[in-house]
């Protein structure tokens, strides 16, 4: 199953799966897009928005009565935020519909899977993250969603490790609609003059590669060749592989809590400060 797979690099990912010889339902909100991408993979479309819990389930039953199985989940659904938009003006629909987008689509899609991988014995989970949740190209609703994806995704793979079934999550850089055009070029040289956006960041968001190098990371992730690898996250932008380390505690300052009283204010400004 591949979650919006239609176009950009859920559909580089559906042709790649396909080519390897995966049975691939692809699924966007737009029919006819669906139907074409499906025919260029040689699989099967099915309409609509997975944020919704009875879409979703209804991907996965059709994912199973088609090929027997659910063997392997991609979400790559997503939207972009209004140009501009942040926490001084973004309204409350505006980013409920962005965690929709983001969060709520792999959160249904993956809790309808989970279930059937677990009694199946295996199974493969990629989410789609970006740098985004890094807070570097402001926003709101699109940083705090593909954050919460980071978070969720984890989880999921601690969870279902035991029952065979892997989740990880890849950071793309590439050309797409999303990436494109006046309004996202204007977008990126703003947060590049407002200092959120170094100079080298600023070209690579300008001069991606097509979603043709981004696709064999999810291909990679869901073989069998990646029967060990759960609970990380990638990042793959053109010829570029890397990977996320996953946080740890620092050390900033400790005593003892049953022989000391508790940091004063004045205390921790000097420690942190």
């Amino acid at each position: 199953m591949v979650v919006g797979g239609t176009r950009g690099i859920g559909l580089a990912v559906a042709e790649l799966l396909g080519s390897l010889g995966a049975g691939v339902v692809v699924s966007g909100r737009d029919a006819a897009a669906a139907e074409s991408a499906a025919e260029r993979v040689s699989g099967v479309a099915h309409a609509g928005s997975p944020s919704d819990p009875a879409v979703a389930a209804a991907l996965i039953d059709r994912c199973v009565s088609e090929f027997g199985s659910i063997d392997i989940l991609v979400n790559c659904a997503g939207t972009a935020e209004p140009v501009g938009s942040s926490i001084l003006n973004v309204t409350s629909t505006q980013f409920r519909d962005l965690l929709d987008a983001h969060l709520v689509t792999v959160f249904e899609t993956c809790r309808a899977a989970a279930p059937r991988m677990v009694a199946q014995g295996g199974g493969a989970i990629v989410n789609t993250s970006s740098f985004a949740f890094l807070g570097d190209y402001g926003g709101s609703g699109y940083p705090a969603g593909k954050g919460a994806v980071n978070g969720l995704t984890l989880a999921i793979a601690a969870e279902l490790k035991e029952h065979g079934v892997r989740a990880n999550v890849v950071c793309p850089g590439a050309r797409t609609r999303l990436s494109t055009g006046p309004d996202y070029e204007q977008h990126i040289a703003e947060l590049n003059l407002r200092g959120l956006l170094d100079d080298v960041s600023m070209q690579g968001a300008l001069d991606a590669a097509s979603p043709d190098y981004v696709a064999p990371t999810y291909g990679y992730l869901v073989s069998d060749a990646a029967r060990n690898v759960t609970g990380r996250i990638f990042i793959a932008a053109g010829g570029f592989v890397g990977e996320f380390a996953r946080p740890t505690p620092g050390f900033i300052a400790y005593r003892d809590h049953h022989s000391s009283p508790p940091w004063t204010v004045d205390e921790l400004a000097q420690l942190i400060g």
